[in-house]
């Protein structure tokens, strides 16, 4: 694909949260490989912009905390008229001091994360998917740590519990629309330890070699009905 071609031959992602870290590397990979991507941001960013500039005709920023529901509603209105062929809801945050105990993190942060990282991202889904092509793919950034099975040595206990509440409700998702929606493809991504503001320094990957896979794991996906819980290289991740 080139830059030249026409945008309706290339495929469309709806891509919420994209302003720095995975998200913004996710968009600038798409981009390459020859997608559409509408990308969201929660305020103006100048990186994000400089990326649109660089292609005009495939990428398109849009505004949208998506805790914030009257935000949502008005980007689905913005929105309607839009088909696409994923969406993918990248945005999620951690408390503050990763090291609290669940028994110690305040209520209102517990409240915040827990929104943001669980909640959300259903409402985001419940919004759009009705314009997911129904070939199309519906997916999530999950976490490792959201892994019940794997978690034998504990740590980051509130992030953990909003990774795992958010496997629980897309499974939960995932049965309530296979009546509706056999074909449909879901997706859980546990992307990895990385190094961004959200990983951290100490993150064992960076997202140069990381971001090629997870973008590999999103296209192949797409081909297979059904929610899984994958890592970056297609692995099942235990529930």
């Amino acid at each position: 694909m080139t830059l030249n071609e026409p945008r309706a031959e290339r495929p469309h992602m709806l891509l919420i949260g994209a302003s720095r870290g995975i998200g913004f590397a996710m968009a600038e990979e798409l981009l390459h490989r020859g997608w559409n991507v509408t990308a969201t941001v929660r305020s103006t960013n100048a990186a994000l912009h400089a990326l649109s500039a660089r292609y005009p005709l495939s990428l398109t920023v849009e505004h949208l905390d998506m805790t914030d529901t009257a935000q949502l509603a008005d980007l689905k209105t913005r929105l309607r008229y839009q088909r696409y062929d994923t969406l993918f809801v990248n945005a999620g945050i951690a408390n503050q001091n990763q090291s609290e105990t669940i028994a110690e993190v305040s209520t209102e942060e517990f409240v915040h994360v827990m929104i943001t990282n669980a909640l959300s991202p259903l409402r985001v889904i419940d919004a759009f998917q009705a314009q997911v092509t129904a070939d199309g793919l519906i997916g999530v950034m999950s976490s490792g740590q959201g892994s019940i099975s794997n978690n034998e040595k504990g740590g980051k206990e509130v992030y953990r519990g909003t990774k795992a509440a958010l496997n629980q409700y897309m499974r939960s998702y995932a049965a309530r629309q296979a009546l509706k929606t056999p074909d449909r493809a879901l997706l859980l991504l546990a992307p990895g330890w990385i190094r961004t503001d959200l990983g951290g320094e100490d993150g064992a990957f960076s997202l140069t070699e990381t971001i090629p896979d997870i973008v590999s794991v999103i296209e192949r996906k797409r081909s297979r009905p059904g929610l899984e819980f994958l890592d970056r290289f297609g692995k099942v991740v235990p529930w």
